[in-house]
């Protein structure tokens, strides 16, 4: 008797349910066939497009750092002051820098003449030369230094860092050699070589770079050492890839933020240098300017009101351009990193041409079998 209930039961609910699927009738069953078997066609421009992205990394480096609209600004500014201190001195009516100028009439030297006074646009010292003519001579003697103080150390440093971190058995080598330069300190080396050779700009570049070559270096063989094993890289070598190869395209690339703020920090670092090392008397000599020379001239004068403009000069160009090329350096540094990028924060993905094309290619009988499939009381 119970069974015989329950399967009476069991019928009625069939029967609802079925009657429940029969007012949800889907709009497939009233279509003609020949729109239920409608091709979805073939397109051959689509069919050849590929799901690769158009990604430049230069491109899109350059299109974070123009987005840093101060930092754009102030390269603008950098280059513009760097440019005018190179080309100021083939400009008309320009004064010699090491030239004591006289007065015509009564022969007395022009001494400490205030800016703007007697043709002196930064005023003049106490031995009457143009600290016009100076400022931007011993910009030029600074920033020369400091550019191949950063290009010695670029190349030297990247050829041993690559070799440092890519080649096993050179690793006891330079570290040796680091830990030896690391415990120098950069002024010893300066003065020393001060002391035994001539001080001139390139006894200068030569001492900074003797030292400053095992930093970049070492920043080099950090980096090679996390991606040297990378599953890409393992691949090159398995398929022969030459090394210089792996090393130009594989590793420098990813290296590029790196190596560009290594290098914006480099310069300010070697113009720091050069002042100090002429601040305490043992750089340059007062023949040859240099923001060092005029800084501790400067220096000598700053207790007289009257004369301080002999000081604010040279430092406001060497604060300038030292705190410019350090931030430059730095934004560049962000924008060179592909983490910034958009196209990589997307994973270079998107909508793929195969992705898009099967879903237009997707047949109605298919959403037809799905519908019936979650009604099984009806068949297509």
């Amino acid at each position: 008797m119970l069974s015989f209930l329950k399967r009476e039961k069991s019928k009625q609910l069939e029967a609802q349910l079925n009657a429940a699927q029969a007012q949800r009738r889907t709009g497939w069953e009233n279509l003609p066939e020949d729109e239920l078997f409608t091709p979805a066609g073939f397109s051959e421009e689509q069919a050849e497009a590929t799901a690769s992205s158009n990604y430049s990394y230069w491109g899109s480096t350059f299109r974070a750092f123009f987005k840093n609209k101060f930092a754009v600004a102030l390269l603008i500014a950098l280059v513009v002051v760097v440019a005018f201190a190179f080309i100021q001195p083939h400009l008309p009516g320009q004064a010699d820098p090491n030239l004591c100028a006289v007065d015509p009439v009564t022969g007395i030297q022009y001494r400490n003449i205030a800016p703007g006074q007697d043709g002196f646009i930064w005023g003049s010292n106490s031995i009457g030369q143009d600290l016009w003519a100076r400022i931007w001579a011993g910009a030029r003697t600074s920033l020369t230094i400091a550019f191949f103080v950063a290009l010695i150390e670029a190349v030297v440093g990247i050829t041993a860092g690559v070799l440092w971190g890519y080649v096993r058995g050179l690793d006891f080598v330079f570290t040796e050699l680091y830990n030896i330069f690391d415990n120098i300190p950069t002024a010893i080396v300066l003065i020393l070589i001060s002391y035994v050779a001539t001080p001139s700009i390139w006894t200068m570049v030569l001492g900074m770079a003797i030292k400053g070559w095992i930093e970049m270096a070492r920043f080099i063989r950090n980096q090679i050492l996390i991606i040297r094993d990378r599953d890409y890289n393992v691949a090159s070598r398995c398929i022969g890839t030459p090394t210089i190869r792996i090393v130009l395209r594989n590793l420098l690339p990813y290296l590029v933020s790196v190596i560009m703020l290594r290098m914006a920090l480099t310069i300010p670092e070697a113009i720091g240098n050069e002042v100090f090392i002429t601040y305490i008397g043992l750089g340059l000599s007062v023949e040859t300017p240099s923001l060092g020379n005029l800084v501790n001239d400067g220096r000598k004068v700053m207790m007289q009101a009257g004369l301080r403009y002999q000081l604010l000069y040279p430092t406001l160009i060497l604060s300038f351009v030292t705190i410019a090329f350090y931030l430059i350096g730095n934004a560049f540094s962000d924008a060179a990193d592909p983490k910034n990028h958009p196209a990589v924060r997307r994973g270079y993905h998107g909508t793929s041409p195969a992705h898009s094309l099967r879903k237009r290619c997707q047949h109605p009988v298919r959403s037809a079998w799905k519908s019936a499939a979650r009604h099984p009381g009806h068949r297509p």
